[in-house]
């Protein structure tokens, strides 16, 4: 049982042996070790009597603290037994330091540290910026130049009226003795001269004037604003310098006994700096604290424990992989030494999979991609939809795919061989008159028979491929879905999306705000499987040269699952 008094803890009595290699981070499955460990924990997550309190709420209803990324980690000691040690990412009831868990690998809560000390000052900065910003001397000041800007402008604005409307009247009076004599026309004509160059000469001295009323007044708001700049200034350079101090003492070690910063760590990476709370996750705390104490790491999980976050989609108890935003980076250093489980990822899903053509003309091919089959190439693996169809036809021009399906998604799609019937096809996706129909296996009951759900998706920055519901920056979503079979446990619906976003029909289903089911074998949304259970069953649409409506169907039989 866990022990709150102790870091490192007991593995029940009868575990299996461990696995050859440690678990690859980013894409695995949890070692029945490892799910001991979470067995464990989780127990004592959910005692009401544990000794620190944080109100983890697990429905959407519920209120509370929210929810925690959890991991555990399986060591080794020097005299050759097995325990696990156990962390939580950031802080958590408001500690860094909790009984039976990791410490931080930096303490910035330290009461005495440097990073209190800056942050204090910091903070005597901002309110200096405050105090400034509220004087009633400052506001007067600005409130005073804002008003004789404002005075100029209206009274430039009426003069240049004043004289715009004297021009008129002198070519009405010079129009009135277009039939008088020479001398009475000159001597008008000399008077109405006059009245102009006096009128733009008066111009001209108000304009100086008023400038001069403005100069005044703004050279008297910029001694406050040079102030406040300065001290903004301040503020932003003792800012910048903490971060780096920061950065700085978040050092990380290896199984090689190397270290390094964060600064170091991040310098090649796309960032060119540390996001914010690099080095705060489970994962790097676990691998930290068993290198500083001789330990070795034998296989790892983590876990979500607690309410769901609005954008993210997080399920209570769900194991989930180490971010790629923040992690990647980190463990690609800690992980230097270990014999570590090779990265799925490298290594080709389509091998011995074939590409089944269901129509074939002159100008399009309609395919059945297996699950587990790039549409195109990736960064690593070249086969793909697009590589087996170029190689089959290598007089095809144009960009031959009209549209994707995830890696993991089998189905329909349509191949162009002409560079022509990808445009006229592509015009048709925009124009959103192609029908397409999936069918997903759903983990879970889902509410309700049919509906729509609309839920703005963007990429989530700090966890690539994954996507987030965003409100504020989320390209808009829609998908309308219908049950067509309920069995305990699982939901079988046909899903439509209306437009077509990266994991739009995986997020739809998953998120609280839509089925709240996750499609069953999903790794980035639900829980992995054999596969994921989704498939994109039908598709419609108009020839691009003949104009004839076609329509095509692939019905899929999804493995059992228990």
């Amino acid at each position: 049982m866990f022990d709150p008094a102790r870091i490192l803890q007991s593995l029940p009595e009868g575990m299996p042996p461990p696995p050859p290699r440690f678990t690859f981070p980013f894409h695995y499955r949890p070692h029945p070790l490892a799910l001991a460990a979470v067995e464990d924990l989780q127990l004592h997550l959910a005692d009401p009597n544990r000794s620190w309190e944080h109100p983890f709420g697990v429905q959407a209803d519920q209120t509370g603290g929210g929810g925690k990324m959890f991991g555990v980690l399986i060591v080794r000691r020097p005299d050759g037994t097995l325990a696990y040690l156990a962390a939580y990412s950031g802080k958590l009831a408001d500690s860094n330091h909790l009984p039976g868990f990791v410490p931080p690998v930096f303490d910035l809560l330290i009461e005495d540290g440097f990073y209190k000390l800056g942050e204090s000052e910091i903070n005597e900065v901002t309110q200096d910026i405050d105090r400034l910003r509220a004087c009633p001397d400052f506001r007067d000041a600005r409130l005073a130049y804002e008003q004789a800007v404002s005075h100029a402008e209206s009274s430039l604005r009426d003069e240049r009226q004043r004289l715009k409307n004297a021009k008129h009247a002198r070519r009405e009076r010079r129009a009135s003795v277009a039939g008088h004599p020479e001398a009475e026309r000159s001597a008008l004509e000399r008077e109405l001269s006059a009245e102009s160059i006096r009128l733009s000469y008066g111009l001209k001295d108000l304009k100086r004037a008023l400038e001069h009323q403005v100069k005044i007044k703004k050279e008297k708001l910029e001694e406050y604003t040079t102030r406040l700049e300065a001290l903004v200034a301040r503020r932003a350079e003792m800012s910048a310098d903490l971060q780096q101090r920061i950065f700085a003492r978040y050092s990380f070690l290896n199984a090689r006994c190397e270290e390094r910063d964060l600064n170091a760590i991040f310098a090649p990476t796309v960032f060119g700096v540390p996001p914010a709370g690099a080095g705060e996750c489970a994962a790097p705390k676990l691998l930290q604290y068993a290198y500083l104490h001789a330990l070795e790491p034998v296989t790892m999980a983590e876990f979500w424990w607690g309410q769901s976050p609005d954008s993210e989609i997080r399920k209570h108890g769900h194991f989930y992989p180490a971010c790629r935003g923040k992690c990647e980076p980190i463990l690609g250093h800690m992980l230097n030494g270990l014999d570590v489980d090779p990265n799925p990822m490298l290594e080709n899903p389509a091998i011995g999979k074939s590409l089944e053509i269901l129509y074939e003309d002159d100008m399009l091919l309609v395919v059945n991609k297996p699950a587990e089959f790039l549409s195109v190439p990736g960064k690593h693996i070249e086969d793909s939809v697009y590589s087996r169809i170029r190689k089959l036809y290598p007089e095809a021009t144009g960009p031959l795919i009209v549209h994707r399906l995830d890696m993991s998604t089998s189905g329909l799609m349509l191949v162009t061989k002409t560079k022509e019937a990808h445009k006229l096809l592509q015009r048709q996706f925009f124009r959103r008159s192609v029908r397409k129909r999936y069918v997903a296996r759903l983990r879970g009951e889902v509410a309700g028979d049919s509906g729509t759900i609309d839920l703005p998706l963007r990429g989530d920055l700090t966890d690539r491929p994954r996507q987030i519901v965003c409100g504020e920056y989320g390209k808009p979503a829609r998908s309308t879905w219908q049950v067509i079979e309920r069995s305990p446990g699982r939901t079988l619906v046909h899903l439509w999306p209306v437009t077509g976003r990266t994991h739009q029909l995986r997020v739809h289903a998953a998120h609280p705000a839509g089925l709240n089911c996750p499609i069953e074998g999903d790794d980035l949304y639900g829980q992995s499987g054999d596969r994921l259970h989704l498939h994109a069953e039908a598709i419609a649409f108009v020839h691009p040269a003949t104009k004839e409506p076609l329509s095509f169907e692939v019905r899929e039989r999804f493995p059992d699952v228990s």
